[in-house]
């Protein structure tokens, strides 16, 4: 159909343009606010939570992923369910507790790294990088729940990069870098529960299973996961501080 032709026509032109850098962001104290405030809501808000904490779900299962390709691991398929929960396999000789650190402190590294490339004018570019990125995770999906919210993900950021003007992209782009900062500190908030009160659960935590094959406390493991999150956090404001005197100068 033509409607549909030219719809996608716009949508790989708006697509393949996103490569490229824009002037560095500047927020104003009072729009930093709102981009703060709908960065919370998404990690707050229930219904909105239900659907960006699947979201930063795949972003903990790519880090792991991600950590064991760099160790000489082989990644078997990784497994999304809509409870928020997922899985990544690898097999190899890979370092195994590189491959199980790298979970819940992932979305926070994202995070920090998309509000460095706002700032910086690179906002467009990432979100592009990341659509290329989601796309391939498509090869290790093993499940029906892991394509449908792979899928959303891929059309929620590939329709930033395409529909949202250049001007608002990296604004975009500041929201869901700290959104993820936040969902990773609430994700390891969520962690600490189970040890602490659903200790029931506790065969499917990060930390209980890195105590389990190195003999280190889970509770040394749960702190190692703060330490790099509060880092991602003091990192994405200094950037934004930095923007901030840009502003006042």
């Amino acid at each position: 159909m033509p409607v549909i032709e030219q719809w996608w026509q716009a949508f790989v032109d708006g697509f393949l343009s996103g490569f490229g850098r824009s002037s560095p962001l500047v927020v104003p104290a009072a729009e930093l606010l709102w981009i703060l405030g709908g960065a919370a809501a998404l990690c707050v808000v229930p219904v909105l939570w239900r659907f960006f904490g699947r979201f930063v779900t795949v972003v903990h299962e790519l880090g792991h992923a991600f950590a064991g390709l760099a160790t000489g691991m082989r990644v078997t398929g990784i497994t999304l369910r809509m409870d928020q929960g997922g899985t990544t396999h690898g097999v190899g000789r890979g370092r195994a507790v590189w491959f199980g650190f790298w979970g819940y402190p992932a979305p926070a590294a994202v995070g920090a790294a998309l509000v460095w490339a706002s700032a910086a004018g690179w906002g467009r570019t990432a979100l592009s990088v990341s659509v290329i990125v989601l796309a391939l995770v498509f090869l290790f999906i093993r499940n029906l729940a892991g394509v449908l919210i792979l899928a959303g993900s891929i059309i929620a950021v590939a329709a930033i990069v395409a529909a949202v003007p250049v001007d608002l992209q990296g604004h975009l782009t500041l929201a869901v870098g700290l959104a993820l900062v936040m969902g990773a500190a609430r994700d390891w908030w969520n962690l600490v529960s189970v040890h602490t009160r659903r200790r029931r659960e506790l065969a499917s935590s990060d930390a209980f299973i890195l105590s389990r094959k190195t003999g280190v406390p889970s509770a040394v493991w749960l702190f190692a996961f703060a330490a790099v999150i509060a880092l991602a956090g003091v990192a994405s404001w200094a950037v934004l501080t930095g923007s901030l005197r840009t502003v006042g100068a």
